[in-house]
């Protein structure tokens, strides 16, 4: 092992069926230092914490960890917290009906009977030395979930584990509970614990970090000193593209570049939402293709769930053709004209068990209400229509979606939205893990759309794909909106720098 190095990982394999997660992947974690690794969406961040906390069981490769003879052999997470391997996930994994104490040794009391006493004040000695606002005999639920993550540390420090991983800790935090967790984690990190930080959140790397390691396609990109990695090129290795290798496009006049626009068809004006959404205003007009982008977490998604009502917003206003109007729940939204193809298809979009012809039907049927049902005969018209316009390829209209692939599911969404004829369309990561031939299709119906006078949102994680269909681009960082961009500055480069805080790309 490298000197200081407290965990060593060297070649790591993980291959599912059809999938390699992992391919010979290297990390190193020094004692006392906190380490980001950085990857967006299916870069192997989850697969690697799986497969160092045992709950998946390596292919290939070797982990050496600081007091052990050669490699050590993590078959579960027992074997993984015996190491001296301990996880603290993003969901509270912890009993909020047991007390603080409880919760903290839980599973490692021996025997039938428990010296409470002796639990209690061993509790106390550790939250006191971690200065941890909590009481040993407090219910956990009692606490807020910045405690709760911290007992969880606290948790994992008492059974002297030497890596500590924090998945996502602070994704559920205010600012003012980051400040608390931050200076947990710093205290640790002077007492020699190594600590592996997953987050989206490039401030926060940027503020307690020492290196970082960066995933991409379960590759290994490399591994850099905080100081040494600017943050636009930190945003350049995570999506693997250069800052300067595309073309700008032209596109001719846009919308957005008109002077008369004429009303929006939709603006919203200092909304925000529950989701930790900073209050952002935002407009989109009759025939226009505009796009919120940013790395994964950063508050593109929550933003359109907020306009859609499918998030509670706690601000601001929302104008539907210059009138204000309340969208409190998603059907507010069908009413006026809006649809919204969701960014899990398989969680918020389909539905498994109902026929293509059903799951085209749906939103109309909402729509309508349920005391006046569509006909079979005119559901079987609509689903023909639609599966004819968009290809999608089924056996038939009976068929259950469930037994389609991926981009097939994805048309019928689209259908079912198109079917209600919206006038404002939110498409969120329309294409994601569809072949190039259904995204290159899905990109020309939008266009397509715009060009018959529809108004649609773009998301997706592939900026070639934003720079191809939108004219404008609201930038978001954090959760808050940080840039707009359009006509010339519409480019890979200004949209990286403008992701990654301002930074030139020199």
């Amino acid at each position: 092992m490298q000197e200081g190095a407290v965990l060593e990982v060297r070649g790591i394999c993980k291959n599912f069926p059809g999938v390699r997660a992992l391919q010979g992947v290297d990390f190193t974690l020094r004692e006392g230092e906190i380490h980001a690794l950085m990857g967006e969406n299916g870069a192997g961040k989850s697969t690697l914490i799986k497969v160092l906390t045992g709950v998946y069981t390596k292919d290939d490769g070797q982990i050496f960890l600081k007091g052990h003879e050669g490699p050590v052999h993590i078959k579960s997470p027992e074997d993984a917290q015996n190491a001296g391997i301990s996880t603290v996930y993003q969901e509270i994994t912890l009993c909020p009906n047991l007390t603080v104490a409880e919760n903290m040794y839980i599973g490692r009391t021996k025997g039938p009977f428990t010296n409470w006493r002796a639990m209690n004040r061993r509790a106390g000695e550790i939250l006191r030395s971690l200065e941890i606002p909590a009481s040993p005999t407090q219910q956990l639920g009692t606490c807020s979930i910045a405690v709760q993550q911290m007992v969880a540390i606290a948790r994992a420090v008492d059974m002297e584990c030497k890596v500590l991983i924090l998945d996502e800790p602070t994704s559920s935090l205010d600012e003012q509970e980051v400040r608390k967790l931050f200076k947990l984690m710093l205290d640790l990190k002077a007492k020699g614990v190594g600590i592996v930080f997953v987050t989206h959140f490039l401030e926060q790397v940027y503020e307690v970090c020492d290196r970082i390691t960066v995933l991409r396609d379960g590759q290994l990109v490399g591994e850099y000193v905080i100081e040494e990695l600017p943050r636009v090129q930190l945003v350049s290795k995570m999506l693997g593209k250069e800052l300067n290798d595309m073309a700008a496009l032209d596109k001719g006049e846009t919308v957005s570049e008109k002077e008369d626009r004429g009303v929006p068809v939709l603006e919203a004006h200092q909304l925000s939402s529950t989701e930790g959404i900073k209050p952002f205003d935002f407009q989109i007009y009759k025939g226009e293709v505009n796009g919120f982008t940013g790395l994964l977490g950063s508050g593109r998604s929550e933003c359109v769930r907020a306009i859609f009502g499918a998030d509670k917003t706690t601000g601001g206003t929302v104008k539907v053709n210059g009138q204000e109007v309340s969208i409190k729940k998603p059907r507010d939204a069908m009413k006026y004209g809006i649809g919204y193809l969701p960014e899990d298809r398989k969680r918020d979009g389909i539905v498994g068990d109902l026929s293509v012809r059903d799951n085209i039907i749906l939103a109309l049927q909402v729509l309508r209400g349920f005391f006046r049902p569509i006909s079979r005969a005119q559901a079987e018209a609509y689903a023909d229509e639609y599966i004819k316009l968009l290809e999608i390829k089924t056996a038939s209209s009976e068929t259950p979606i469930k037994a389609l692939s991926g981009g097939n599911q994805q048309k019928v969404i689209l259908a079912r939205w198109l079917l209600t004829n919206p006038n404002y369309l939110i498409l969120d990561e329309p294409t994601r893990g569809i072949d190039i031939g259904t995204k290159i299709e899905i990109q020309k119906l939008v266009l397509k759309l715009a060009a018959e006078g529809k108004s649609v949102t773009f998301i997706s994680s592939e900026i070639d794909e934003m720079l191809r269909t939108c004219s404008r681009l609201l930038v978001m960082r954090d959760r808050k909106m940080v840039g707009e961009l359009t006509g010339e500055d519409l480019q890979q480069d200004k949209i990286m720098a403008t992701i990654a805080g301002g930074e030139s790309a020199s």
